[in-house]
């Protein structure tokens, strides 16, 4: 996995840290804090922040629309993990899951059931 991906696991790994020793100074910390239904709204925010930027030709500050979707990505992948983790399911797990659909299309119907 290359150095930008391996990214994604170390911060997932640090997550995981504050979920377990809460530190006080930590915005992760307040989040867990918050409970599972104020972590959900907050990846909500972020997800509609992310739309709301690919939707936009320019943010704020005349910044370009590929940088505010970046950025607005970033926030959404750090929120995700969070509530990932708030549900107790691992990023591997997610991952694996993408490797189990790798190749199926969503068009193509699944075989039909054995009637037997």
């Amino acid at each position: 996995m290359n150095e930008s991906l391996q990214v994604l696991r170390r911060l997932a790994n640090v997550i995981d840290q504050r979920y377990r020793q809460r530190p006080p100074d930590s915005y992760t910390t307040l989040l867990f804090n918050s409970g599972p239904e104020n972590i959900v709204a907050k990846f909500s925010e972020e997800a509609a922040e992310l739309v709301e930027a690919a939707r936009e030709e320019k943010g704020p500050q005349g910044a370009g629309r590929a940088e505010r979707v970046r950025d607005e990505a970033a926030d959404v992948l750090f929120h995700l993990l969070v509530l990932l983790r708030d549900a107790q399911v691992p990023l591997d797990d997610v991952c694996q899951e993408l490797v189990r659909r790798e190749g199926q299309s969503g068009l193509t119907p699944p075989p039909p059931s054995d009637p037997s």
